[in-house]
């Protein structure tokens, strides 16, 4: 379900994904294919561990991230669960073919 939400502007996101929802700023980002295909991910992934050990571990690998460039954006791009999102977000049949627990892969060292 789709939910636009104009308070989170004051955010840099477009989007946020709080399972079963996604969360947009704008009525007008619904048509926009790359960030619904992104959404869609993060649904999967928050499927995939439960929704609840989703957010917590999403927190702490900020939280590590964060020690480790002292940057918001930084440590945001570094998430694992962010990383196969943004790698993944233009190849719109990725959902078709993914393999169950791909976000792993992203994890990093």
């Amino acid at each position: 379900m789709i939910l636009i939400i104009p308070y989170i502007r004051f955010f840099e996101i477009s989007g946020i994904t709080l399972f079963p929802f996604i969360l947009l700023k704008d009525k007008n980002l619904k048509q926009d294919k790359r960030i619904m295909n992104h959404e869609k991910i993060h649904i999967r992934q928050q499927v995939e561990l439960l929704v609840l050990p989703f957010y917590l571990f999403y927190l702490i690998e900020f939280g590590i991230e964060m020690l480790k460039y002292r940057n918001k954006q930084k440590a945001y791009m570094n998430i694992s669960f962010e990383r196969e999102a943004f790698n993944h977000d233009l190849d719109f049949n990725y959902l078709k073919n993914r393999q169950l627990w791909a976000w792993i892969s992203y994890i990093k060292n």
